[in-house]
């Protein structure tokens, strides 16, 4: 099989269609289909099913891709290990939870800009869940979630603690007031969150049962609706701590055990590291391992 090959039948596979697949590719239509067609014939086996939207992955296609793809990202990590040098230069990719994005990566980066000018550096935000998988699927070099972490993929370095607090409009007590509520609105980010999953399970183990969720996709958004008094939500005390002076919202304390939450910084053990990708590493811990938690 050629690398080439693999690549279009990535490209069609991801994106559903021969024409569209070409114009991702920056070639003509038939040549997709005649390197989809000679691959098929090689394999013996048909790897998608044609219809009148495009196209669908075949059972042989679908096990197939995942192979396609792995070795495409060797392939770019093969081309970038050969063009790295002992200065920083080129493109990272990075995750982050939209609490460190907006709290703890901007001094790192502003930092890491300053000595590296060279190397362009690409956020991407998400829950702990999606950002783990992009990690592993080699979309992302390295990324900033919430712990415990535990793979066998996966390598991964601690850095700080956050304190996590309840988080609700001024005029709310605590959770006494909350199991008086209905029905209650979680104010949350997508499924996968880890603060998100916390807050279910206090709820749960205090008889809080059948709340209704509002989910956001960044913080802002969250901290502004749980002002407004739509509901309650979990997060880092240093991210409301602002929010919490002006007199914004309310926070309330957590047991120690149920409070603690690890920021932690991942990436594959078996993915090239650049030495933009290394010194970008070496710099986050510099400045956020040991860091309290709080303000």
């Amino acid at each position: 099989m050629d690398a080439g090959d693999l690549a279009v039948f990535a490209a069609v596979a991801r994106s559903g269609g021969i024409t569209r697949a070409a114009d991702l590719l920056h070639t003509v239509q038939s040549n997709v289909t005649q390197r989809i067609r000679l691959l098929e014939a090689e394999l013996g086996v048909p790897l998608f099913l044609r219809h009148s939207r495009g196209v669908t992955l075949t059972s042989a296609g679908s096990q197939l891709l995942p192979y396609a793809e792995r070795i495409g990202s060797l392939l770019r990590e093969a081309r970038r290990a050969a063009a790295d040098g002992s200065e920083p230069r080129g493109q990272i990719a990075i995750g982050a939870l939209e609490t460190a994005t907006a709290l703890r990566l901007p001094p790192v980066l502003a930092v890491y800009g300053q000595r590296y000018p060279e190397v362009d550096i690409s956020i991407e935000t998400g829950t702990s869940a999606s950002l783990l998988e992009a990690v592993l699927e080699r979309r992302l070099e390295a990324a900033f979630v919430a712990g415990p972490v535990s793979h066998a993929e996966l390598l991964v370095l601690p850095l700080l603690q956050e304190e996590l607090v309840l988080v609700t409009a001024p005029r709310v007590a605590g959770f006494d007031d909350l199991a008086r509520q209905s029905p209650l609105k979680l104010i949350v980010f997508r499924a996968g969150c880890t603060y998100r999953n916390q807050l279910e399970r206090l709820l749960a183990a205090r008889g809080i049962l059948g709340a209704r969720r509002l989910e956001f996709g960044t913080l802002d958004g969250i901290i502004g609706c749980t002002a407004a008094g739509i509901g309650v939500t979990l997060l880092p005390r240093a991210v409301v701590a602002q929010a919490a002076a002006e007199g914004r919202i309310a926070l309330h304390a957590l047991p120690p055990e149920d409070a603690r939450v690890d920021t932690v910084l991942v990436r594959r053990q078996d993915m090239f590291v650049s030495t933009a990708l290394g010194r970008f590493i070496e710099l986050a811990r510099k400045h956020l391992a040991g860091r309290p938690g709080t303000p």
